[in-house]
């Protein structure tokens, strides 16, 4: 298997880049493979789910991930390894490869058990969300190519080969991106699930638009949006200043607290506030809640627990974020682990771009040319952004008809103004897309 052979497999696999790492002598099955000192690596694979393994002793606990992840073998097909999980240390933090020989039937062992230097292995993504995976020896064909002739392009660990002929993904998105910009005034539009333009006359139909001329159905799922590029789209009232907008990072339900014991109307009931406009029979929850600060309509204090803000690192695997009441009740809470895979994900490398919204005679947008571009992040920075009062909770949460059939909208919104997203990610950067 030489270079030219395993990028085909890859290719014909539906990957499109290759991250390929040089083993040490400890990266094997007894010791695991080892992908970083942080949790980046939860930006390039996509896991399963993240669980919590706490033995109460801080030195061994940890989140477990698990992913689907196959080898290929030496005729180039492909070898499902049921087990395969990632474990992320917060301690240190760092992430570990394992589990990736067992129940397998053409695992590598002979070459994953050794503790040979200067093996490669190679990862990449399929478009169907799988990882692949293939290990070969310091002395076969494959890595004498590889040491002649070594990519530039790196993440973390890893050395990034492209398998792409028509351009990088970041080069498409720009040119996508130069393309809406060109059409000037679009008219207000979503995609059904089905895949079919229709009518869009909500006023988060700018979002809609945007991903309806990117070709992007909506669907809920925690992915990122295009080729690999989560995009956000926020409106501006002209283009010249981008960075005083408030823009919605992700809106994950609580999975903990009072929210998630006794149900949403319940908690709306007990920490909602009748409708400040007036409106009959309904319940509001919402308001700016930052951290370590009592919101005054709710009474609620946003609280991070088990993070260590001086060392920007977790420090309890059961930890979260949490909203207390007056009587120290947690009201509701996002875990770590779900704001974690949540995170990283979808926030791997992410596109910001603005828009002017006319509203007479009909609802259209127009897409500015300036794009922020976010590359890599990292969970602490969410939590960091966090602490310091710049990411926020801002719910939008009520229940109409409450006495009669009650009808209950559920919107858990963190957001950030435009001009702290670099604090966000360790690369970042303004663009003209039409330069």
């Amino acid at each position: 298997m030489n270079l030219t052979k395993i990028k085909e497999v890859f290719k014909n696999n539906g990957c499109s880049e290759i991250y390929i790492k040089e083993l040490s002598s400890n990266d094997n099955s007894k010791n695991q493979v080892y992908l970083g000192g942080n949790f980046d690596a939860l930006n390039i694979f996509p896991i399963s789910e993240i669980t919590i393994d706490s033995s109460g002793d801080w030195k061994k606990e940890r989140f477990k991930a698990s992913l689907n992840f196959c080898w290929i073998t030496s005729n180039g097909e492909l070898s499902t390894a049921p087990k395969s999980q990632l474990i992320l240390y917060p301690k240190y933090p760092e992430v570990r490869f394992s589990g990736f020989l067992s129940g397998c039937k053409n695992a590598p062992s002979d070459l994953m058990n050794q503790r040979t230097a200067n093996r490669l292995l190679l990862l990449s993504v399929s478009n169907d969300g799988r990882i692949i995976g293939f290990v070969t020896s310091p002395y076969s064909e494959l890595a004498k190519e590889f040491q002649q002739n070594k990519p530039n392009a790196k993440h973390g660990i890893f050395y990034i080969l492209d398998l792409q002929t028509k351009g990088s993904n970041r080069s498409l998105l720009i040119n996508e991106l130069k393309r809406i910009n060109k059409l000037g005034w679009i008219e207000s539009k979503r995609l059904n699930k089905e895949g079919q333009t229709i009518p869009c006359n909500a006023s988060n139909c700018g979002g809609y638009t945007l991903e309806a001329e990117l070709g992007i159905i909506p669907n809920g799922i925690s992915e990122p949006d295009f080729l690999g590029w989560e995009i956000k789209q926020f409106g501006v009232s002209n283009f010249k200043n981008i960075y005083s907008k408030i823009i919605t990072l992700m809106t994950p339900e609580p999975d903990g607290g009072e929210y998630k014991n006794i149900g949403v109307k319940d908690f709306l009931k007990n920490y909602g506030y009748p409708d400040k406009m007036g409106r009959k029979d309904r319940i509001n929850f919402g308001g700016v809640h930052r951290v370590n600060q009592k919101q005054k309509t709710t009474n609620l204090t946003l609280t991070l627990i088990g993070f260590d803000f001086k060392q920007g690192k977790i420090r309890n695997s059961d930890g979260r974020v949490a909203l207390i009441d007056s009587a120290n009740i947690e009201a509701a809470s996002w875990s770590f682990a779900s704001l974690l895979k949540h995170w990283n994900k979808k926030h791997r490398q992410a596109c910001y771009l603005p828009s002017l919204c006319e509203k007479i005679p009909s609802r259209k947008y127009k897409y500015g040319s300036k794009a922020i571009l976010g590359v890599g992040t990292n969970f602490s920075l969410f939590l960091n952004e966090m602490y310091n009062g710049n990411v926020y909770y801002d719910p939008g949460i009520k229940m109409e008809n409450m006495s009669t059939r009650p009808k209950i909208k559920r919107r858990s919104q963190f957001r950030v103004k435009s001009g702290n997203i670099p604090k966000l990610y360790n690369s970042y950067e303004e663009i003209d897309v039409n330069e």
